[in-house]
């Protein structure tokens, strides 16, 4: 299906999550003044697998918030229904012990897409720089690959239409991207043959990295490999919404993408470059 829309951002946060400014309705009015046709609302999913109702409060909404979110942005998309489409979105940690844990919550509601984004490795933060301090080589090769593996197992589980940022892991420790291994490209294979798509994420400019998750060199082993990419500024803020857009869509062109894509009602919609 094609569908002639210019301008799109499927990936934003709002105060609920506790560590993002503003309300969804600044986004979507932010969205609105920067020219977008379409504004994906996709807020931190509560931690399901915990007996608490907010578990991490600066993470994440609480799971008595989770059906207040969905209702919010419901009736969001009524109300702006002719002058932008608000999509209903969410990002979930993904956490391979506690996937069908997760699903029933997700099955419940009318989601455009799921983002699906590992946020820890080994129990550990991915955006944690200490934790590189006392590996050596091997056990850095070791750190990457536990992290892709992770990756790769979120694009076979069938719950996600998009994957997040997925070499964040880099944010705070740029030097990630020189730890050679081929899991990545094994990885982007992966993904690929479950027909996921991955998201240009320009929050890294907001880390030590600088520039966008995944790094170019990914993105053009993504093109090889038939990966469908998608848009996200990862807002936590109204003014960064659809930050970048057109340096991407430029960027994509040039490494040989010729269209890319959003998500309704969980279908694709193909928007040429």
């Amino acid at each position: 299906m094609t569908h002639q829309v210019s301008k799109f951002d499927l990936h934003t946060h709002h105060e609920r999550c506790g560590h993002a400014r503003g309300k969804i309705r600044d986004y979507i009015e932010a969205a609105i003044e920067r020219g977008l046709n379409t504004i994906g609302i996709a807020d931190h999913s509560p931690f399901f697998s915990y007996e608490e109702d907010q578990a991490f409060p600066k993470i994440s909404m609480a799971k008595s918030e989770f059906p207040v979110y969905v209702k919010e942005v419901q009736k969001l998309k009524q109300e702006y229904e002719g002058k932008i489409e608000v999509l209903l979105g969410i990002e979930a940690d993904f956490f391979p012990e506690h996937i069908e844990r997760y699903r029933p919550y997700f099955d419940r509601y009318p989601f455009d897409y799921i983002i699906g984004s590992v946020h820890q490795v080994d129990g550990i933060s991915i955006f944690n720089k200490r934790r590189w301090n006392r590996l050596n080589e091997q056990q850095q090769v070791q750190t990457k690959e536990t992290y892709y593996q992770l990756i790769e197992h979120s694009a076979r589980s069938g719950m996600y239409q998009i994957l997040g940022h997925i070499d964040a892991m880099k944010g705070f420790y740029p030097e990630f991207s020189n730890i050679q291994t081929d899991v990545v490209e094994k990885t982007l294979k992966v993904i690929g043959e479950n027909d996921v798509a991955i998201e240009i994420n320009t929050s890294g400019k907001t880390k030590d990295v600088g520039g966008w998750y995944p790094s170019d060199v990914m993105l053009e082993q993504a093109n090889h490999y038939g990966v469908k990419v998608t848009f996200g500024s990862d807002a936590h803020d109204p003014e960064r919404v659809g930050d970048e857009f057109e340096l991407v869509a430029k960027r994509l062109k040039e490494i040989g993408f010729k269209e890319w894509c959003f998500f309704r009602q969980k279908e694709r919609v193909i928007v040429p470059l």
